[in-house]
């Protein structure tokens, strides 16, 4: 009933949706409403940091709902949560970084796009080919995989786009460009690491041409890949950080980041320069903070690195041509997308709940929770590696 009612009321996303009808989530474990146990190898596509239902964090939840929900628009009341979150994120940064609380990760990349063209005073914004920052207008604009983007042009109009990687596309950044936006690791075009010094390059072009280089720490940050921000793996400090995802522990969160001259843009000339209702939320800055100091006072990020070793050991496979990521931020490349949807899908009959990436067919994701075990790694790996002997025979 409730799953004819999912497919006739609710909007959907694609054809084909997974449509487990879940009954509750537990640690590195989701349920369906017949009791089936499934390990979870997303964590919610790269958002649920700390697993399913973390007690800490569960506890922070409670304890704000018991003081006050809503109360007034984002920067206008001095609440402790969000005051809280902002500070803590700042502290990992050197020097003092002002932060911008919104509801998403593409919320926060429009703002970043808005405070880049008020301080250069261009419009201009140099983005990467198959790249990803969202699904709003802005953030589709940045994004550079056309087969997303045509149906919905015009989008808004100054971006142009490089390659990811390149050297010699760098000349593309000039004294018109106001920004530099990229992931740290490209996550929809197959999770692509920077080579040969490729974050530090951007960066230094930027400062020469005095444009401003915005990185999207939506999916590598908080932990994911070894440090606390992915680009601390790259020795860079952007001009302006965006981050989401697993900063809530699984709540809808997302924030834009920079030093608090530029940031102070946003106040005046015009006021209200970037407005919301909702950003920084209590409840859900509460999540945050007790994600935070969970991540800050254990040896999780650490462990990634670990855990990552470990999923490269088990997965050794002819049929898997390599595995790209950092950290729990790992993609199996297989032959064919066709192979890929099978692996995934049989995996799921199997118990264990792996995805897609969205430009790479061939890519299958593997985000677990940062807290996984390194039992329940062997456990899934397992899971795989039997699905695709069986589809060998």
């Amino acid at each position: 009933m409730v799953k004819n009612d999912f497919l006739t009321y609710q909007a959907q996303t694609s054809p084909h949706p997974l449509s487990i009808e879940i009954k509750k989530a537990k640690g590195s474990y989701i349920y369906d409403i017949n009791g089936k146990k499934y390990l979870d190898f997303v964590a919610g596509v790269s958002a649920n940091s700390l697993g399913h239902q973390h007690p800490k964090v569960t506890r922070a939840i409670k304890k704000q709902l018991n003081k006050y929900t809503h109360v007034m628009v984002y920067g206008e009341f001095i609440q402790e949560q969000p005051v809280q979150l902002s500070k803590l994120l700042s502290k990992t940064l050197p020097n003092i970084f002002s932060v911008y609380l919104t509801n998403s990760g593409t919320e926060a990349c429009e703002g970043a796009l808005k405070l880049a063209k008020r301080h250069t005073k261009r419009s201009e914004i140099i983005a990467c080919h198959h790249s990803y920052h969202g699904n709003t207008q802005g953030s589709m604009s940045v994004s550079g995989a056309e087969i997303q983007n045509r149906a919905f042009r015009p989008l808004v109009p100054g971006s142009k786009f490089i390659h990811y990687n390149s050297l010699e596309d760098l000349k593309k950044i000039t004294t018109n460009t106001a920004a530099v936006i990229l992931e740290t690791i490209q996550g929809g075009a197959g999770f692509i690491v920077p080579q040969n010094n490729y974050l530090a390059k951007v960066k230094k072009r930027c400062e020469d041409v005095g444009a401003l280089m915005i990185v999207d720490e939506i999916q590598t940050g908080i932990g994911r890949t070894g440090k606390f921000w992915g680009f601390e793996n790259y020795e860079i400090i952007p001009d302006i950080i965006i981050t989401g995802k697993g900063l809530g522990g699984g709540m809808p969160i997302g924030a834009f980041i920079a030093q608090q001259k530029l940031m102070d843009l946003l106040k005046d000339q015009p006021k209200l320069g970037h407005i919301t209702t909702f950003g920084g939320h209590p409840v859900i800055a509460s999540a945050a903070v007790a994600t935070i100091n969970i991540l800050q006072n254990s040896t999780l990020i650490e462990e990634t690195l670990e855990k990552e070793k470990l999923i490269r050991k088990l997965l050794k496979h002819p049929k898997i041509k390599e595995i790209r990521g950092k950290g729990l931020m790992l993609a199996a490349i297989v032959e064919s997308n066709e192979i890929a949807a099978n692996i995934i899908h049989k995996c799921l009959e199997e118990g264990l709940i792996l995805f897609f990436l969205l430009f790479e067919g061939k890519a299958i994701r593997i985000t677990p929770p940062l807290t996984i075990s390194k039992k329940e790694i062997s456990k899934g790996c397992e899971i795989i590696m039997k699905v695709i002997d069986n589809l060998e025979q």
